[in-house]
């Protein structure tokens, strides 16, 4: 409780879409690491690494991988297999739509 008496809201944790660069919270994202040269989706958020955010969407997907985005962010040392990243989307696109 604060000294006013009022009680603070709790801050939701942000993160910026490595695909289209919009901030949004860190539930709305897939977190997305590198594992053995490629990028692997993390949707638990408990893979050791360092993680790269993106929407769960093909459009951001497809805007990330066309600008190199995930060896950036991963500060990977050469280019980095997606077809995990891609299957994931497609499943979750797939489920929403149902």
């Amino acid at each position: 409780m604060s000294v006013s008496g009022r009680t603070r809201a709790r801050a939701c944790p942000e993160r910026t879409c490595v695909g289209c660069r919009v901030r949004a919270t860190k539930g709305d994202l897939l977190r997305v690491v590198e594992a053995g040269g490629a990028c692997v989706p993390d949707p638990r958020g408990t893979l050791p690494g360092r993680g790269a955010y993106l929407h769960p969407v093909k459009a951001c997907l497809d805007l990330a991988v066309r600008r190199r985005a995930f060896v950036r962010a991963l500060r990977a040392r050469g280019p980095l297999g997606t077809a995990d990243v891609d299957r994931f989307v497609a499943q979750a696109v797939e489920a929403e739509q149902t």
